[in-house]
């Protein structure tokens, strides 16, 4: 399945079949009108109750299912608090058993203003949050990912209404970068002094992390890490503009049925260990990278290329959670979910960034298009070298590049080309596939 994300309609959404229930069932509780935004954002939630648990990629590595991040971005009053509503659901678990750890600092902190006879002060507890509050400091931010390893190896999830609200918790914007490639590579760092002591600590940082945010201020915010990787490793959801209506969109009321349900999914999330390999989904994200060079190579995009990749990751780790809240059991609604979280993913990235000089290698905003534009479908069927050329130079791009690019569209099949004619023509397989 492919989907077209040059225009400015999101990708629609497949059918929730066999497989997909987790999502019927979150979806009960949210308004219709921010059904497909909410999807992608649900995952580093739900990611954030799995430990001890690695999956094979298709590179021959294992990956934990922490890193995950999403970026929920749409206008003000488009019902995106509503994110905060199911994710306090989905962590319910996680409030109660923070309310424990938080008990045990008060006692400690207690105790620490009173000094003993022998002048020592009690050693601070190594209590870890799984869902600490979205205020959270770079210093507290680190400390609890240190509790959190020695603890097991567990996850921490936070989830920030307000996306500006990254700069507290890295410690400035300028480290926003650093933490977000920590985070998404789970590399151990030390370089935060946590500790009243000024003890320097070392932690593996296992995190899911997601942001809320207006597009002017997501725009702002990221504007400085569309080149660097950081924006890539994220996963965004943009809530179209929709037209006025004069309805108060319905949520749900959550009843205990709902909590039951919930919660019968979450324990097959806690339980799960060990090593896993899910064959058919490996064999769907090599697909899908496939997609994406041809993608690349349609509008002559390295950096669309770049951004693909991560977002393969992201969708992949989609499926793994999938997989294990369905019986640990491969199905085809999965796997088409998978498909459309890239697709969306990479929609969602045209939107934001349409309006940033930055970007206008990537994303191209001519004839209503926001995405990644298609060169070969702006040619005729029958075409030579010059017109190629300068439709590149239209859109900024070298002419050196020319050569190399009618080369790769030949290798991939898009074209032949006729010595007698000096023409390339698009294949019959190209425009079936793209009619």
């Amino acid at each position: 399945m492919k989907y077209d994300i040059s225009t400015s309609s999101a990708p629609k959404m497949p059918n929730l079949g066999r497989g997909t229930e987790i999502i019927k069932l979150l979806l009960s509780q949210c308004s219709k009108d921010m059904h497909e935004p909410l999807v992608p954002m649900f995952f580093p939630s739900l990611a954030a109750h799995v430990s001890g648990t690695e999956f094979l990629y298709p590179d021959n590595t294992y990956k934990e299912l922490c890193g995950m991040m999403a970026q929920l971005c749409g206008d003000s009053g488009c019902n995106k608090g509503q994110l905060t509503t199911i994710v306090n659901a989905i962590c319910r678990d996680f409030r109660q058993h923070d309310a424990q750890e938080e008990q045990k600092l008060v006692s400690w902190a207690n105790e620490y203003k009173c000094k003993t006879k022998e002048g020592k002060r009690p050693e601070r507890p190594e209590a870890g949050l799984f869902f600490p509050y979205h205020d959270q400091t770079a210093a507290g931010f680190l400390l609890n990912a240190h509790a959190l390893e020695v603890n097991g190896g567990f996850t921490q999830y936070l989830n920030m209404p307000e996306v500006e609200m990254a700069d507290k918790l890295c410690g400035g914007h300028r480290n926003v970068s650093q933490i977000i490639r920590n985070v998404f590579d789970q590399q151990r760092t030390g370089a935060l002094r946590a500790t009243a002591d000024g003890v320097t600590l070392s932690a593996t940082l296992r995190a899911c992390m997601t942001f809320s945010g207006n597009p002017d201020s997501v725009r702002s915010f990221y504007k400085t890490e569309l080149h660097n990787g950081t924006f890539g490793r994220i996963t965004f959801s943009f809530v179209p503009r929709r037209r006025r209506e004069g309805r108060i969109p319905r949520q749900g009321l959550y009843p205990e049925e709902f909590y039951q349900k919930l919660d019968a999914y979450l324990d097959r999330l806690k339980t799960a260990k060990g090593r896993f390999t899910v064959r058919p989904l490996n064999k769907l994200a090599d697909k899908l990278a496939e997609q994406m060079a041809e993608l690349a190579d349609l509008t002559d995009s390295d950096s669309f290329w770049g951004y693909s990749k991560r977002s393969i990751i992201n969708a992949w780790k989609a499926g793994c959670v999938l997989w294990l809240l369905n019986d640990q059991t491969y199905t085809h609604a999965i796997g088409e979910m998978v498909v459309w979280l890239v697709y969306r993913d990479l929609w969602s990235k045209g939107q934001v960034t349409s309006y940033m000089k930055d970007m206008s290698e990537i994303m191209q905003d001519t004839q209503g298009k926001t995405g990644p534009k298609n060169m070969l479908d702006s040619l005729p069927k029958s075409f030579n070298e010059s017109q190629l050329e300068a439709l590149r130079a239209e859109m900024g791009k070298s002419k050196e590049g020319t050569k190399g690019q009618l080369s790769q569209w030949v290798f991939r099949k898009f074209i032949t080309f006729s010595a007698q004619t000096g023409l390339y023509t698009k294949t019959s397989e190209y425009l079936k596939g793209n009619g």
